[in-house]
């Protein structure tokens, strides 16, 4: 029978030559922390960033707050080939200073904000629309896009794309140069710029996207009416009503408005409205007055860590991983520059 004294001095030679003793012994290596998504943005190299045109930036500037602070909501308008006869026309009204002394007509809560011209319904009160606005198509709703754009569904990331979560509006919904879009790669190809093979693709209506106001079918909107989404994702719009931006900038100003009195969010009489200073496109702003903006771009190694990590949370606050996103749950980085 083994002695107490042999016993102990066996388990000591033991524990000198056991790899789980030792590892039991030492402290282990903390695990790194998973990176959130701010983490991710806040990582992306200077390449992943794309700048803003000034000539894409709608400047509004709205009456003082209750407190005399000013107030300032910049838009970035869509690229080509989205949209482009309502933009077209923005970019006119703008010019021609159309919107100054208007007002935000309509605070629908959790759905949008509404502004333009309050006596626009009445031809004989009504502003006078500048020449040479074009009258947009029904079909201007959705757009021919090249069916495989770098940036387009994921095509071009470094590492695969987030699983976006089953879309009842859509196929397909994607990014397409940073833009949330949706299409139907099963349904009818068309033909775009240069006589390339195309699918039909429409930009949809996330938290801040910005429309077109409009009659009923066949009106289609002018772009001399706006609205902004400010709450849950209204998707049901999508082909319905033109997108024409998003705000990137300020939207803070409007949707903490006070809500409308009237049906459908309107403001019923001139003091509950808030007044539209000006619009102008950054370009027409003095340099120093321009606001300096960049977009990460959606075909970007960073972009799709992001949505990813959106995706699939495993920073410290979540327990469960969602395993998938809505598009509207991917809302795309935007940030400030030095000038």
């Amino acid at each position: 029978m083994i002695s107490a004294r042999l016993r102990t001095a066996a388990l000591r030679s033991f524990a000198a030559l056991s790899p789980l003793c030792l590892v039991a012994a030492s402290d282990p290596a903390p695990a790194p922390a998973p990176q959130g998504p701010g983490d991710i943005v806040a990582a992306a190299p200077a390449s992943d960033w794309v700048k803003i045109a000034p000539e894409d930036l709608l400047v509004m500037e709205l009456s003082p707050d209750a407190a005399g602070k000013p107030r300032r909501a910049v838009i970035q308008l869509m690229p080509a080939p989205i949209s482009q006869p309502w933009i077209g026309n923005i970019r006119k009204l703008a010019a021609a200073h159309w919107w100054d002394g208007l007002a935000i007509v309509r605070m629908q809560d959790n759905y949008v904000v509404q502004w333009g011209d309050p006596d626009g319904e009445d031809a004989a009160k009504a502003r006078p629309l500048p020449k040479g606005l074009v009258t947009p198509s029904e079909e201007d709703y959705e757009t021919g896009l090249p069916q495989a754009p770098r940036d387009q569904t994921g095509a071009g990331f470094p590492v695969p794309p987030p699983r976006l979560a089953p879309d009842s509006y859509a196929r397909n919904p994607h990014f397409y140069k940073s833009w949330p879009m949706a299409n139907d790669t099963k349904g009818r190809i068309g033909t775009v710029a240069g006589g390339q093979g195309g699918y039909p693709a429409w930009p949809v209506h996330c938290y801040g996207m910005v429309g077109v106001g409009r009659n009923l079918s066949p009106d289609t909107g002018s772009g001399a009416e706006l609205y902004t989404v400010i709450g849950h994702a209204p998707r049901h719009l999508d082909r319905n009503i033109a997108l024409v931006g998003r705000v990137v900038e300020g939207i803070e100003h409007l949707s903490s408005l006070p809500r409308g009195t009237g049906p459908l969010g309107f403001y019923e009489t001139p003091e509950e409205r808030t007044v539209i200073r000006s619009v102008r496109l950054a370009s027409e702003l003095p340099q120093a007055e321009q606001p300096q903006l960049e977009y990460l771009a959606s075909d970007s190694g960073t972009f799709a860590r992001y949505a990813q990590a959106r995706a699939n949370r495993k920073d410290a606050f979540f327990n469960i991983p969602a395993g998938a996103a809505d598009i509207c749950n991917i809302p795309v980085p935007i940030r400030k520059t030095a000038p």
